[in-house]
């Protein structure tokens, strides 16, 4: 195979972005071949704007039985991502699958465990934010061990700034039964793979979610939780869609240094020994440990979405590593269903949680949803099996 025969599912606002990067030669393994949408204005646009050779389908399972592709993206509404992965999966077709995995964690797992079924066909999600070269850093000093332990992590991730047209700009946006959720499904699926993918998976959440605090919505955009490590450590995540000059800021507390990542640059605070030596041996009662404050070099690399896509195409011509398997999807899902349920229950809750409770809840609220297209189906399939409603 000298090129990778690539087609979509959904030319929406990722989907085009990604066909333009194939199209623009950008992505050499790749020749995109065709595409699948429900509406036909976004298929015409993909024969005026990208190629007018392309074969375009408005059903996916037509084009994915069409035999003119061997890999395929998912960039639907997010309910959908397993539900075509899996049916990409079980014909043999490379998957790469949009940010969330999913909406609940219960179909994610039938999603992963479909992949484990299928070990031949090349399995991705985008997350594109790993290519970044601060996180890459971050997460290998993080990990080294040169450190000790993560004692505290906090993230403020607020500039994700959404006016009302936005929400406004698509039906299924900003509501249970079309999205599943808010600011945690739909902005934050990068920072929460990256917390965890750095700092590894808390045991307990507690979260304050708060449902259209500015904005005319039905789903969360402003959130604030607190989780507990195994270890001890402890950390707090704060997003929200209403602030109009937000904040990124993500700190990392160990026990021989401080990492701050902010304006895209990673600083290092370096303590000449571990705060517990330091408070063992200090004699002084306001003294605090020696330290060299630095900002960390990188390789400079942030290759973002079409990183993600080369590495998807040389993981499927030259067996080279995937920025990141689509199994892995199914940490940062997690953490947003436990603020969720934590929200819905007013308490904290331990990972992992009762996934039936959660999907139970998520329905009840799809149910009275604003938006009515798909809710009967969703509510009625109590088994929240997707594999089996293609």
């Amino acid at each position: 195979m000298e090129k990778i025969r690539l087609g979509i599912i959904g030319i929406g606002n990722m989907g085009s972005s990604h066909a333009k990067s194939v199209f623009g030669g950008e992505c050499p393994d790749f020749e995109w071949t065709a595409v699948a949408d429900l509406k036909p204005e976004r298929l015409q646009w993909a024969k005026t704007e990208l190629s007018p050779d392309i074969h375009c389908f408005q059903k996916a399972e037509e084009m994915l039985d069409s035999g003119l592709i061997d890999a395929c993206m998912v960039c639907v509404p997010h309910y959908d991502h397993p539900k075509y992965a899996i049916a990409c999966l079980r014909r043999g077709i490379h998957v790469m699958v949009e940010k969330p995995a999913g909406v609940y964690t219960k179909q994610v797992k039938e999603m992963n465990e479909e992949a484990a079924r299928h070990p031949q066909v090349v399995f991705g999600m985008m997350f594109n934010q790993r290519t970044n070269c601060v996180y890459r850093k971050l997460r290998e000093l993080v990990q080294s061990g040169a450190y000790g332990s993560i004692r505290r992590t906090n993230w403020i991730i607020t500039d994700w700034y959404r006016s009302q047209c936005y929400y406004d700009s698509g039906d299924w946006r900003a509501t249970w039964a079309g999205e599943g959720g808010g600011v945690l499904l739909n902005q934050c699926p990068h920072q929460l793979d990256l917390w965890q993918w750095i700092c590894g998976m808390p045991k307990k959440v507690d979260a304050h979610l708060h449902y259209g605090l500015w904005h005319d919505i039905e789903v969360e955009d402003d959130v604030t939780a607190y989780v507990e490590y195994e270890n001890g450590a402890t950390g707090v995540f704060i997003t929200s869609t209403g602030d109009a000059h937000g904040t990124n800021r993500f700190e990392i507390q160990m026990d021989r240094a401080k990492f701050v990542v902010e304006n895209n640059q990673l600083t290092m605070t370096e303590y000449e020994m571990t705060e517990q030596e330091f408070s063992r041996t200090n004699p002084q009662p306001f003294a605090t440990v020696q330290s060299t404050e630095r900002k960390v070099e990188t390789d400079g690399k942030n290759p973002q979405h079409k990183g993600v896509i080369n590495a998807w195409g040389g993981a499927i011509l030259r067996g080279e590593p995937l920025v990141a398997g689509g199994e892995e999807g199914l940490n940062g899902l997690t953490l947003s269903n436990a603020m969720h349920l934590s929200a819905f229950l007013g308490k904290a809750v331990e990972i992992p949680f009762d996934e039936e409770l959660y999907y139970n809840e998520l329905m009840k609220r799809a149910a009275t949803s604003r938006r009515k297209t798909g809710v009967k189906e969703r509510v009625a399939d109590t088994s929240g099996s997707y594999a089996g409603n293609r």
